[in-house]
């Protein structure tokens, strides 16, 4: 068996289990800080109070193991300096709740250390054409890397939902990194994988902590920033595609979020209930039903990404449709009553079902007249 395929399993492993061993730990300091969601509206899905900061636990695991494992280069040294950034602003923003537009100007100083990296998306390749793009390439990655810090953000409002899709995401990022640019950058994503399982036991629904805006946010920039590392800086022929499909379902989440309150004339950062979340709860689906549910979504879109390293484009292109028609169709089902309950996507279908119908009697058969008998002959035939 390969060294390096070894050397690689044992830093995954070795990211897993200082993530689950660290969490515990970190929960206790939570309580102690004040590190505490209390459940105020009807946005948080947990009726009673539960720790947050659980994202330190994976940004200790992540930067030990990339100590340890990891060869020094400028995506790394980005994610050390620009992600200790942000777990220190996610830190106090879980105990005191920072202000949103002041949040954001960290997150984009974070952005620009990565560029000063020279992490940049320099250019756009289409069908071999590669179209450079000049001095937009700066504020293009600053925009992807605060937009993916927070599309992370944004989805995480289900126990075990963000990070598992974070997870999911830095499987599909790995195939895909391991693909095109080679083993070096792939373990720093498999690394992050790695970090993310062993929190997610802790954070799985019903959640004993939450990663807090300290993982969201480690998370999305760590996640931008590999995926310019990996992918962006490639010339397979339909590149810039490749992030889009495996990180579709959080930046749609967060695009819709952002169009839906400016359209009614709020905050980017207006917390609502309208998130792609929210809508499967209120269709019916239970609180682990649409965790699932989301994660199938993401990993069909991270498969979609792997077929999309390669030279054809119609594969990628039938499993997303294949699964868009799937996903439709599941919808148009959960939308009726009389077939929600038995797609088996409900935790408690017995309140759904329709009470089973009553039996019809038959109508009674009208009892023949006894004749009265008249004769001796009548009788004595009797």
């Amino acid at each position: 068996m390969n060294s390096d395929l070894i050397y690689g399993v044992v830093a995954v492993l070795c990211a897993a289990l200082l993530a689950y061993v660290a969490t515990p730990l970190i929960r206790v300091l939570a309580f102690r800080f004040g590190a505490v969601d209390v459940p105020r509206d009807n946005r948080r899905m947990h009726k009673t109070p539960i720790p947050r900061m659980g994202g330190v636990a994976i940004f200790l695991a992540y930067t030990v193991t990339t100590l340890a494992f990891g060869n020094f280069s400028p995506a790394l040294f980005s994610i050390w300096i620009g992600g200790t950034v942000l777990v220190i602003l996610g830190i106090f923003d879980d105990i005191f709740n920072l202000n949103a537009w002041f949040k954001l100007f960290v997150q984009i100083l974070a952005a620009l250390i990565a560029v000063m990296q020279g992490l940049t998306i320099d250019f756009i390749n289409i069908g071999g054409t590669m179209y450079p793009l000049g001095w937009w390439s700066v504020p293009i990655t600053v925009l992807w890397i605060v937009g993916l810090t927070n599309a992370i953000n944004f989805i995480d409002g289900l126990d075990g939902l963000a990070c598992g899709i974070s997870t999911i995401c830095s499987t599909a990022l790995f195939v895909v990194t391991l693909l095109m640019a080679g083993g070096e950058a792939a373990l720093l994503t498999a690394l992050l994988a790695g970090s993310c399982l062993g929190f997610l036991p802790f954070n799985s629904h019903p959640a004993k902590i939450f990663m807090g805006d300290a993982g969201a946010l480690f998370l999305g920039y760590t996640l931008s920033v590999l995926s310019i590392n990996g992918v962006f800086k490639t010339h397979t022929v339909l590149a810039f595609l490749i992030p889009m499909s495996i990180f579709g379902l959080p930046l749609f989440d967060t695009a819709f979020a952002i169009i839906r309150r400016l359209f009614r004339g709020q905050s980017p950062f207006h917390a609502d209930r309208g998130h792609i979340h929210h809508r499967l709860i209120d269709m019916g689906f239970g609180h682990r039903r649409s965790v699932l549910t989301l994660y199938a979504i993401c990993g069909i879109l991270g498969i979609a990404a792997v077929m999309l390293t390669r030279p054809v484009l119609y594969p990628a292109l039938i499993i997303i449709v294949c699964a868009l028609v799937l996903f439709c169709l599941i919808y148009l089902v959960m939308r009726d009553p009389r077939t929600r309950a038995q797609t088996g996507l409900l935790d408690h279908p017995e309140k759904e079902m329709p009470p089973p119908p009553k039996p019809e009697k038959s109508p009674a058969s009208p009892e023949k007249k006894k004749s009265i008998p008249t004769s001796t002959e009548e009788i004595n035939s009797r």
